[in-house]
């Protein structure tokens, strides 16, 4: 299918956060963060293993005091996805999980305290080739930019970075990425495009406090989308609150819908009318629930009646057309079989995973 529009990626330095290579022309990598208590390991590790299982690229763990980052040190043993360490103001617990394996620090440079505190750190992070995130948050701008600006603004979000910017830059330490967030969704997108004219550094989108799941996603998909749209951002974040997983899903939606990144089946289906010849929500759901393991990259499309239904369903690699009596199932574009109502969802898993099998070889 020839693509009507063709993103043009902004230019930018590659880093790499442990063996996941960040900015230059390497793809867009998404992230969550986990909410558990880091200091439960157990807990962690589960969780941090059901976000690589549904295609996290990286995760990121908040180290809060010297107790967590012992925690995470152990959570780094048992892990094998790149780990982000999101630490604030103390430069002694950043020290400690980049002697632990952290493979990336989210810290301030200006929030770390005295001079000596951030050549501590950036040297260590240089020593053990660690990359270093600066997070601008829209809720935690310096005290001297709120009064400057009278509240958070995109101009004040891209002020504090260049702040953060120069300190590494003073340090001679260019292996970072930045992110500018704020909840509002006009203000984060005109932040990132004022520091994307600036910087080379890769960028690190995300609405941040973006809301519950439905109102998150949406938030993020318009903010995150337009964005890279127009080619700025190298990896992505979908805050929502709620489970983390979801966070990965959206983040991969969001991608499949640009044509950036392909990865999980990639569902086509009709909202559903009065002409459909089968449940086609209930089939939707049920094979969301069923196929949610596979991360290689498929199109399926569900359709209703045989209106659009041939159409849609030639153009996927398997597609359903509802009829009258039995619906039509294609493969590759050609008509395979016939269903009955009863087989329909049982058929669809395992012609999909027949298919699936095939690439796999």
């Amino acid at each position: 299918m020839r693509l009507p529009f063709q993103i043009s990626r902004r230019p930018s330095l590659k880093i790499h956060v442990g063996n996941v290579a960040v900015g230059g022309n390497t793809p867009i990598s998404v992230q969550s963060m986990t909410n558990t208590n880091t200091n439960d390991v157990a807990s962690t590790v589960a969780q941090i293993q059901a976000l690589q299982n549904v295609g996290a690229d990286i995760v990121r763990v908040s180290v809060p005091d010297l107790g967590a980052a012992e925690a995470f040190g152990k959570i780094k043993q048992r892990v094998t996805i790149p780990l982000i360490a999101d630490i604030h103001f103390d430069h002694k617990i950043a020290l400690k999980v980049a002697d632990l394996g952290a493979d990336c620090l989210r810290i301030n440079p200006g929030n770390i305290g005295r001079e000596e505190r951030v050549r501590e750190v950036i040297e260590s992070a240089k020593d053990k080739n660690i990359s270093i995130r600066i997070g601008v948050n829209a809720g935690s701008l310096e005290k001297e930019l709120q009064k400057k600006y009278g509240e958070p603004t995109a101009e004040a979000l891209v002020e504090s970075a260049l702040r953060h910017i120069e300190i590494l830059d003073k340090f001679n330490f260019s292996n970072f990425k930045i992110s500018l967030k704020a909840s509002e969704v006009f203000m984060t997108i005109a932040a990132y495009r004022l520091l994307a004219k600036q910087i080379q550094q890769p960028l690190h989108l995300g609405i941040t406090e973006a809301g519950g799941f439905r109102a998150g996603a949406v938030k993020s998909a318009i903010g995150i989308g337009m964005l890279l749209m127009e080619g700025i951002g190298d990896t992505i974040r979908v805050s929502l609150a709620a489970d983390p997983v979801e966070e990965i899903r959206v983040g991969f939606d969001i991608l499949k819908s640009l044509h950036i990144r392909q990865k999980g089946i990639n569902l086509i289906a009709c909202p559903s009318c009065s002409r459909q010849n089968f449940d086609v929500i209930k089939t939707v759901n049920d094979l969301e629930q069923r196929l949610e393991d596979i991360l290689q990259p498929l199109d399926v499309a569900i359709i209703g009646c045989i209106v659009n239904g041939p159409g849609e369903a030639k153009e996927a690699h398997i597609g359903i057309t509802g009829g009258s009596p039995q619906h039509l199932l294609y493969v590759n574009g050609k008509i395979s079989k016939k269903l009955n109502h009863e087989a329909l969802v049982d058929e669809l898993e395992k012609t999909v995973r027949a298919k699936i099998a095939t690439l796999d070889r």
